[in-house]
């Protein structure tokens, strides 16, 4: 059976939990007197192979913790269907660097060892690749794009891309803004999987014409006041990428721009559920299936393969925000073929 752990730490002090034991075992009854002896002895059960893995989440949020839950989920089923033990211990790093370096060291430094580590989101994979060493195999989930985070071409290390289409966003804005005069980009400038979409949105809203402005913020205390600043920008509609420091405030961005009249498009569906008006994204109970997977094709004596790419196919809308503004979305279906999901918002 596999053990969930889960490793509760803090800037400040490093706090493991561990959990042990095991179904406890009685000795077998003698056999009676007049019994002949046994001729050989009873054969021992098999032992379901094992193995330890580390599941590094950055930090808490909608979009990452759906990708924890389906790895998790997609383990606990391989569990049933290979008859294997998988036991997890998870750690948070709470988009805190030291925190992810103590993470790191702890992992590599824990008498009862691992096999492997799967860290969600680029930092956390960035990290856990610098502690392991190439020591263990590294299977990261949620890396956007792994050249810009510098995760290609390195020994056991590989995972899961979450890329977003970034030109059907933009198709998507200028089909419901046709007439937009200025576009609102925003992101965190410490986030490397928003450096390749707000570039493709630059190139993209030059060859139109459209007037673009950006508005960055380093930690998600900073995006209440980034969000005001594209407000009073006079902005006609507001773009963020797979951005795991923005979706932390997404609730906030969303009902601020909504009671603004501006249509917030990003790139996780976890935006549009959070407040935001439509999105574009892969499918991230998938991804994490896609990532536990590959985790267990390596630790079953399989080779490195190289990062797999889901697509992004997944069109949301948010209704509540959709009859707030008195919204006509069908000209969302003169730019994709990808059927329109209507959600509404995630209740508190």
């Amino acid at each position: 059976m596999k053990k969930l752990l889960s490793v509760v730490l803090s800037a400040a002090m490093l706090l493991s939990l561990a959990a042990c034991g095991g179904a406890a075992s009685s000795a077998p009854a003698s056999a009676p007197a007049s019994a002949p002896a046994a001729s050989e002895p009873a054969a021992e059960p098999a032992t379901a192979e094992s193995y330890r893995v580390a599941l590094v989440q950055l930090v808490t949020h909608e979009s990452l913790d759906m990708i924890h839950d389906a790895i998790v989920a997609e383990f606990e089923a391989k569990e049933a269907e290979l008859g294997i033990d998988v036991e997890i211990v998870d750690f948070n790093g709470q988009a805190d660097q030291t925190l992810l370096n103590q993470i790191g060291a702890q992992i590599m430094s824990d008498p009862d060892g691992y096999d492997a580590i799967v860290p969600i989101a680029s930092l956390a994979a960035t990290t856990m690749v610098t502690a392991a060493e190439g020591k263990l195999p590294v299977i990261y989930s949620a890396v956007s794009y792994p050249e810009t985070s510098d995760l290609v071409g390195l020994e056991n290390v590989t995972g899961t891309s979450d890329a977003l289409d970034t030109g059907l966003i933009m198709d998507m804005i200028m089909a419901m803004v046709p007439d937009a005069k200025k576009v609102g980009l925003l992101y965190s400038d410490s986030e490397d999987s928003s450096q390749i979409p707000v570039a493709e949105a630059e190139a993209y809203l030059n060859e139109k014409g459209v007037e673009y402005v950006e508005r960055t913020s380093p930690d998600s205390a900073g995006v209440p006041d980034a969000v005001a600043a594209l407000i009073a920008d006079g902005v006609d509609a507001v773009f963020t990428p797979t951005d795991n420091t923005i979706m932390v405030q997404a609730a906030h961005v969303g009902e601020e721009l909504a009671n603004a009249g501006i249509l917030y498009f990003a790139g996780a569906d976890t935006f549009t559920m959070a407040g935001g008006f439509a999105s574009c994204s892969v499918d991230y109970k998938a991804l994490g299936a896609a990532t536990a997977d590959m985790t267990l094709d390596i630790l079953q004596g399989g080779a490195v393969p190289e990062y797999q790419v889901l697509p992004s196919d997944q069109v949301y809308v948010n209704t509540d925000v959709t009859a707030q503004l008195g919204l006509d979305i069908s000209a969302l279906s003169t730019v994709t073929d990808y059927p329109i999901q209507e959600i509404a918002t995630t209740a508190e």
